[in-house]
């Protein structure tokens, strides 16, 4: 856009909105820059627990329901997490985590 391109190419070049657009544009005249704001609060306690103890856990215990596996943290770490807890974290992890269990392995 600095250098002359209208709204409309830029939205269909890099595949974003109008509105998007227009955030990071004003965004730049308050900032001076685009860069992304940090989130705000604290970082979960229980989040990088799991995230540090899920990949060994995974490949020993795959066939594990996801009940199965918030007990054995639950065991492993003395901290409590709901099975939606367990289930974020095993889809935020690199790879291909399947939370589907193969009717045979059943």
């Amino acid at each position: 856009m600095d250098r002359g391109m209208p709204r409309k190419d830029v939205v269909e070049t890099f595949s974003v909105s109008l509105a998007t657009i227009k955030r990071w544009l004003k965004r730049r005249r308050q900032t001076g820059g685009v860069e992304v704001k940090p989130i705000p609060g604290r970082p979960s306690k229980k989040g990088a627990a799991l995230r540090e103890w899920f990949p060994e856990q995974l490949e020993e215990n795959p066939d594990l329901t996801l009940e199965e596996h918030r007990k054995a943290f639950e065991q492993a770490r003395g901290v409590k997490v709901s099975e939606a807890t367990v289930s974020r974290q095993i889809r935020r992890l690199p790879g291909q985590w399947s939370l589907k269990k193969d009717a045979r392995s059943l």
